[in-house]
C-alpha cells in the first residue's frame, strides 16, 4: 500500500535536511531558495520493535519492515498561488500527496537565509496556508461555473453537487480549510474528485535548535507556533540538523548517542509514527521462516481486503484468516501455544484486522 506525505514549507526551513535525514539521500540541500526543483520521493523503513521481537522467535530468513513514502517539495512563497517562484508546479505536486507535513522554521540562525528576513512561525504559517486556500478557491471558481448550468436547467445531481461546491467556496472565502467530518458519505464521494489541498491531513513540523530538544517548549517561536494551530493539527518538534547527524552514526553509536539524549525513540521515529498516524495507516503481520513482515494497511479495511495486499489470488479466493496479536505471540514464544492458551481466532471475512494482528490468510483459488 503507497499512501505518501509530502513535505512542504518555505525555502530554507529545513525541508530537504529532513528528506535527506529519513530516506539515507543526498538531494541537494543549499542555503539559497528553490534548491529543489523537481519533487523527491523517498521510501524509509518504519522501525517497529514489534517485527524484531517476532523475527527474534524464530529467526527467519527474511526480516521485511513496512515502508513510509516522502516526497520532498521544493519551497512555496508568497504569490505561489499565482505563478510566483516555481507557482503552481509546487502546488500540483502537493495535490499528488496523500497527506502534508508542513515544516517551520522556528531556531534563530543568521548564517542561514530566511526568504523574509526574519524568523516567524506564524506569518510564515499564514503564507502556506493561504496559498493553498486560494490554490483550492481557484479551481472551485472553474469546478462552480460548470455544474452551475446544468443545476439551472435542473439536473438533480448538479443541483446536489452546486450545494456543495458553495459549502467548500464559503469556508474557503472565510480563510477556513477544509473538514471531512462536516460532509456525509454521499457528499464525500463528490468532495473526493476536487482533490482539494486544504482537505489533506496535516502534520506541522517545528524545527527547533538543538539546545532546545530536551525542553521544546523554552522556545518562544514553538510555543506561539503552538498556540496558533491550537487543537487543529498535530505538531511535533524536531531538530532536524541534529536528526541529521544522528541518520549518518551506525547503530552502535547512535545507541550511545541516544543514551547522552536520554531518549528512547529519535525525533525521527516520532515524525514516521506520526506520519502513519496522520494517513490512519495500522500494521498486521506475517510470520513464517521464509518471511516474517510487516504490512501497511488502513484502519477499517476487513481481512479479506488485506490479504489483497499481500496477493489478489488471496483476496479472490479468501477462505478464512488465522489470527493473534503479536504480544500474546511474544508473550507465549510460539504459535502452538498461543493456540493452546485460547488466543488464537478464526475469522471471516468481514473481519476488522486490528493494529498489531498477525495474519494467516487461508484461500483456494481454483482453476
Amino acid at each position: 500500500m503507497k499512501l505518501s506525505a509530502g513535505i512542504v514549507g518555505l525555502p530554507n526551513v529545513g525541508k530537504s535536511t529532513l528528506f535527506n535525514t529519513i530516506t539515507n539521500s543526498q538531494v541537494e540541500a543549499a542555503n539559497y531558495p528553490f534548491a529543489t526543483i523537481e519533487p523527491n520521493v523517498g521510501v524509509v523503513k518504519v522501525n517497529d520493535d514489534r517485527l524484531n521481537k517476532l523475527a527474534a522467535l524464530i529467526n527467519p530468513n527474511k526480516v521485511t519492515p513496512a515502508l513510509c513514502y516522502f516526497t520532498d517539495i521544493a519551497g512555496l512563497v508568497k504569490g505561489a498561488s499565482k505563478g510566483e517562484g516555481l507557482g503552481n508546479q509546487f502546488l500540483a505536486n502537493i495535490r499528488e500527496v496523500d497527506a502534508i507535513c508542513h515544516v517551520v522554521r522556528c531556531f534563530n540562525d543568521s548564517s542561514i537565509t530566511h526568504i523574509m528576513e526574519n524568523v516567524d512561525p506564524i506569518r510564515d504559517c499564514e503564507i502556506i496556508n493561504t496559498e493553498l486556500i486560494i490554490a483550492d478557491l481557484d479551481s472551485m471558481d472553474k469546478r462552480y461555473s460548470k455544474i452551475s448550468s446544468k443545476a439551472k436547467s435542473g439536473d438533480k445531481v448538479a443541483m446536489f453537487e452546486l450545494e456543495i461546491a458553495k459549502k467548500i467556496m464559503n469556508l474557503l472565502k472565510s480563510s477556513n480549510f477544509i473538514d471531512k467530518n462536516i460532509f456525509n458519505g454521499k457528499e464525500m464521494e463528490i468532495v473526493k474528485q476536487y482533490n482539494l489541498l486544504t482537505i489533506k491531513p496535516i502534520l506541522y513540523i517545528a524545527n527547533i535548535d538543538e539546545s532546545d530538544i530536551g525542553e521544546p517548549n523554552n522556545n518562544q517561536h514553538f510555543i506561539n507556533l503552538k498556540k496558533y494551530i491550537g487543537d487543529k493539527h498535530k505538531i511535533i518538534p524536531l531538530a532536524i540538523a541534529m536528526e541529521y547527524e544522528i541518520s549518518k552514526l551506525d547503530d552502535n553509536e547512535k545507541k550511545v548517542f541516544m543514551e547522552d539524549l536520554k531518549i528512547n525513540k529519535t525525533g525521527l521515529d516520532i515524525l514516521i509514527n506520526s506520519t502513519y498516524d496522520l494517513l490512519g495507516i495500522q500494521t498486521f503481520f506475517t510470520f513464517g521462516m521464509d518471511e516474517t513482515r510487516a504490512w501497511s494497511f488502513i484502519k477499517g479495511m476487513s481481512a479479506q481486503e488485506c490479504a489483497g495486499l499481500i496477493h489478489t489470488d488471496i483476496e479472490r479466493g479468501f477462505i478464512r484468516a488465522e489470527i493473534m496479536s503479536c504480544d500474546d505471540l511474544i508473550a507465549y514464544g510460539n504459535e502452538l501455544k498461543v493456540k493452546e492458551n485460547g488466543k488464537l481466532r478464526v475469522e471471516g471475512k468481514e473481519y476488522i484486522v486490528k493494529d498489531g494482528d498477525v495474519c494467516y490468510f487461508r484461500f483456494n483459488v481454483s482453476k
